[in-house]
């Protein structure tokens, strides 16, 4: 298999092989090598600085009370499944690898997070496919929008077509299935919606989409941004969270009658139990929570609906009325490191599945013209305004923490932690200067 693999690159005009990873503070990074010395690197391409999983998104450098030090190796160990040409770089290959500690997985590897929660729900007798909805903005050199419409104009299609068309292609040529495209409701802000894949490869794909696009941008002459809310005055960009459960393959998450089922129920009721401080994960920075505002369409209360928009987990139904097999987690969004975020929401709702307690009433309005007897008979109330009290409850969320467990929980609250330091008081454009580039 590895000298096929190495005769395929070489015959592909590949130079270097990039190995993958993604941070603490969802930061992209990769070492690459070339592909004359893969050969003799092939299990392990290079090494890092165990400190790399205690750095912010501010700078490079490590937060003192991560536990982690410039002492001690990382190895970057390949998935070759997850190899792919880069049709945007040519001469460039990428591989998304695990870390590891000598011989052994590394406790802070945020992929091996993920793998843990995968068997930890097939040992319920479960599956997961999953997506991420990536909303994204596009900015020419100036940092201006590439173009002033609104919510699925056409004329938005007309005028990217171009960039919106090589992104396509080359996220195609690395066998993601991309199902539908349209403009998102900000000036220059687009929405490219790829297929459900088991978890894991879910959350690989979420690298490789970032990649392409912001990549594929820069190739156009443009710029393309994931952060959450570039601007106050337009929409955020989301990066809702779909999902399914699978039991020996069958989607499980509706009955017979078309309605949702008791397992849809309960893994959802873990959900929106530990939600406020499953956000310090999946809405990690200070600009995600400009974005989760009432009446916004981006979940800011802690419920479940129908079809509704203004819920934290919505239930698409199909054009028959029966539940489309499939809920939407909408407190998500591009900041947010893909693997943390899906191992902790399937941690969350094994929790559920466990408990087997139902969750509050289907919520068929806007909470936020709900008044405060309203929000409490459905037991429905706002989710955290900030990622310090979503750090907050995270820390004090015993059942997350020991699921994290010691050492990467440490390592993440510590960085989190350092970047609300950093950046609570910022403005909107004090943080753009920081984050339009990172996401």
């Amino acid at each position: 298999m590895k000298k096929a693999l190495i005769k395929a690159l070489k015959s592909a005009k590949v130079e270097f092989v990039r190995s993958l990873w993604c941070d603490n503070a969802n930061v992209i990074r990769a070492k690459s090598i070339d592909i004359d010395l893969l050969e003799d690197n092939f299990e392990t391409v290079a090494g890092i600085s165990r400190a790399q999983q205690g750095v912010p998104v501010m700078y490079d450098g490590v937060v003192p009370e991560s536990g982690l030090m410039p002492v001690g190796e990382i190895w970057l160990n390949p998935d070759w499944d997850t190899l792919n040409v880069l049709p945007y770089t040519p001469g460039h290959a990428s591989v998304i690898s695990d870390l590891f500690a000598g011989r052994y997985e590394w406790s802070l590897c945020p992929r091996f997070f993920l793998k843990r929660a995968i068997k930890a729900l097939d040992e319920l007798g479960f599956t997961m496919r999953a997506a991420f909805e990536n909303e994204f903005y596009l900015f020419d050199r100036s940092l201006n929008p590439v173009d002033n419409t609104l919510f699925a104009s056409s004329f938005s299609m007309d005028l990217n077509s171009k960039v919106v068309g090589d992104i396509v292609r080359n996220l195609k040529a690395q066998f993601l299935n991309v199902e539908r495209y349209y403009a998102e409701s900000g000036p220059g802000q687009q929405e490219v919606v790829i297929a459900h894949a088991p978890a894991l490869e879910a959350a690989d794909n979420q690298i490789t989409f970032r990649e392409t696009v912001r990549t594929t941008a820069v190739r156009n002459g443009l710029m393309a941004s994931f952060m959450p809310k570039p601007f106050e005055e337009f929409g955020g960009s989301g990066c809702h969270l779909h999902f399914s459960l699978l039991k020996d393959g069958k989607n499980v998450m509706r009955d017979h009658n078309g309605e949702l089922s008791e397992v849809a129920l309960y893994f959802m009721a873990g959900l929106l139990e530990h939600l406020p401080s499953l956000m310090a994960v999946t809405t990690p920075t200070t600009n995600s929570y400009r974005r989760i505002k009432p009446s916004c369409w981006a979940g800011a209360y802690r419920c479940w609906g129908l079809d509704n928009r203004e819920a934290a987990l919505r239930v698409p139904t199909d054009p028959s009325g029966s539940v489309a097999g499939h809920v939407e987690l909408k407190s998500v969004d591009a900041s947010s490191n893909p693997y943390l975020a899906l191992g902790m929401m399937i941690f969350a709702g094994i929790d559920g599945l466990k408990k087997k307690v139902l969750p509050p009433v289907n919520l068929q309005g806007d909470p936020a013209l709900m008044n405060g007897e309203e929000l409490l008979q459905g037991i429905v109330e706002p989710l955290p305004s900030s990622p310090g009290i979503a750090l907050d409850m995270l820390e004090n969320d015993r059942y997350l923490l020991k699921v994290l467990g010691e050492d990467l929980s440490r390592a993440y609250l510590a960085v989190k932690r350092a970047e609300w330091k950093a950046m609570g008081e910022l403005t909107i454009a004090q943080e753009r200067q920081i984050l339009l580039e990172r996401f």
